[in-house]
């Protein structure tokens, strides 16, 4: 085949997507475990160059496990989270605030796309309530006050959101990223909310992939085991969202342009949930 050809074939193929995107939101959630994720950054700018709405919600469990190590505090996990004491939860803040989102609006900026950091502390995004005293300081949100991202998207700016939250009496909360993006998609009733991670989706028992799952067969499969650590709380906030958002997925970001392939082509990629 002709590249001209090829290109056409591609195009073709890309169009109908390309229209029922257009002016439509995409909540991304990219993890920490995958650092820099410039794949996935490149495919953000190029969304928002063909008038589509992402918003990126991060982590930084990796990052934040680096800085505590070098301060000589040691990590403790309660029930698969963070215990945050008041110094994790300070580490946590410069990590994620100050570090992983700064250093993700440089790298979009520096893609030609604008770019804007928020936190959920900023203009109250996120609300939340201490989740339970065995946790410590993480939070689980209660309410999104969507003022502060208008603001930004009205601006024309991508914004980038660090799962920090607004707890009670101006107390910033730990929020779970996986939590963090589901809230906000399912408050803004987004088009596709989309979690990227460093394995190629849900598997089942024997380790293959599972493409596509109803939200019943992923509470038996939670149920049973099969879908565990990690990919729980993707699962959970998947399984939330639903009711606002019409799909949402799982993805392998260790696949270059995985994105671009999930939206804009029929192959499809990692695991896509449905009610």
């Amino acid at each position: 085949m002709a590249e001209g050809d090829a290109v056409a074939e591609v195009l073709v193929e890309a169009l109908p997507y390309l229209n029922h995107y257009a002016g439509k939101t995409v909540v991304v959630k990219l993890g920490g475990s995958l650092r820099g994720g410039e794949s996935i950054l490149q495919d953000l700018a190029l969304l928002k160059r063909l008038g589509i709405h992402p918003v990126l919600v991060h982590g930084g469990g990796p990052y934040i496990t680096e800085w505590l190590e070098r301060i000589g505090k040691t990590t403790h996990f309660v029930d698969g989270l963070r215990y945050t004491d008041e110094e994790t939860l300070q580490v946590a803040c410069m990590v994620l605030i100050g570090r992983v989102n700064s250093t993700l609006v440089a790298q979009l900026n520096g893609m030609g796309v604008p770019a804007m950091g928020l936190s959920g502390l900023d203009g109250g995004l996120l609300r939340a309530e201490q989740r339970d005293e065995r946790y410590g300081l993480v939070g689980e949100v209660v309410h999104v006050d969507l003022r502060p991202l208008m603001a930004v998207t009205s601006q024309g700016y991508l914004p980038v959101v660090a799962p920090v939250a607004l707890g009670p009496n101006g107390q910033p909360l730990n929020v779970n990223a996986d939590t963090a993006a589901g809230e906000l998609a399912t408050a803004l009733c987004a088009e596709k909310l989309i979690f990227f991670t460093d394995v190629p989706g849900v598997q089942d028992r024997e380790g293959r992939l599972l493409s596509q799952l109803t939200a019943g067969e992923c509470r038996a499969l939670m149920a049973e085991g099969v879908i565990r650590g990690g990919m729980v709380p993707k699962v959970e906030a998947c399984l939330r969202a639903l009711g606002a958002v019409s799909r949402a997925h799982i993805l392998d970001g260790r696949r270059p342009h995985a994105l671009v392939r999930e939206l804009f082509t029929d192959e499809g990629v990692g695991t896509m949930i449905v009610a």
